[in-house]
């Protein structure tokens, strides 16, 4: 089963020293990056050079570092759902020595009441995907560890945000309704695709993890609704409150 894939008991047999060589210390801050609008405004918008590459057999990822505020910050165009975020997280850590890692992107609203016109700052999160199950305990949820750390800076901000659980899925498409319910039930805000298995992946390595969200389509209506979507994931203000955060730690 599913739920007995986590062994921290025996060696795993793949090392990325077999790929990259000896781990690099290049830099301690990252951000992960699901828009490509968003990437491409970095790009076009800050001084930047690419210090590390992702390797891959459908295209390579390169990883840049750009300096704001005397800070080096490196930064990427992460792959989506859990299992490629959680894996380019891992590599991304080999490759530039990060461990704080900054993730934003859109989410699904389950409570629109509670989430419009608010960034969501998940507290917990369902872990209906694959990948953390190889990096943590069993276990329904799995905790946000620096969700407080996120809350008291958008307080020093004085950016509008509501706390939650989320559910994490990797199948978009087989959210059904009485899923959703099952969820709501159980406190879920919003849901999304990565959460889980980057939070599991950092907190399995002891690396630090920020993450917030911003939900664009609706699901707790009779019809779904996307209209606001495509805002929720290339808007720019997602981007400078991640540098803020990046500013601050």
């Amino acid at each position: 089963m599913i739920t007995d894939s986590y062994d921290n008991q025996t060696e795993p047999i793949v090392s990325l020293r077999s790929f990259y060589g000896e781990q690099k210390h290049l830099c301690d801050i990252c951000i992960v990056i699901f828009s490509k609008v968003i990437y491409d405004h970095m790009l076009a918008s800050f001084p930047c050079e690419q210090i590390a590459e992702i390797g891959a057999c459908n295209g390579h990822i390169p990883i840049y570092a750009m300096t704001h505020r005397d800070r080096k910050i490196a930064f990427y165009l992460s792959g989506l759902g859990s299992t490629a975020a959680a894996n380019d997280v891992i590599e991304a850590n080999w490759l530039t020595g990060a461990t704080r890692f900054i993730m934003f992107g859109s989410a699904g609203s389950l409570n629109q009441h509670a989430t419009q016109g608010k960034y969501v700052i998940p507290t917990e999160a369902y872990r209906d995907e694959g990948m953390s199950y190889h990096y943590a305990e069993p276990a329904d949820y799995i905790r946000i560890t620096e969700a407080d750390t996120v809350a008291a800076m958008f307080d020093d901000l004085k950016v509008p945000y509501v706390k939650g659980r989320v559910w994490t899925t990797d199948a978009m498409l087989r959210e059904t309704r009485g899923l959703m319910n099952q969820r709501v039930n159980e406190g879920c805000i919003a849901v999304e695709m990565e959460l889980a298995g980057v939070q599991a992946v950092c907190s399995f390595h002891g690396f630090r993890l920020y993450n917030f969200l911003v939900t664009g389509d609706v699901l707790d209506e009779p019809e779904y609704r996307c209209a606001d979507l495509h805002n929720a994931n290339h808007a720019l203000d997602k981007f400078y409150l991640a540098l803020e955060i990046a500013l601050r730690l």
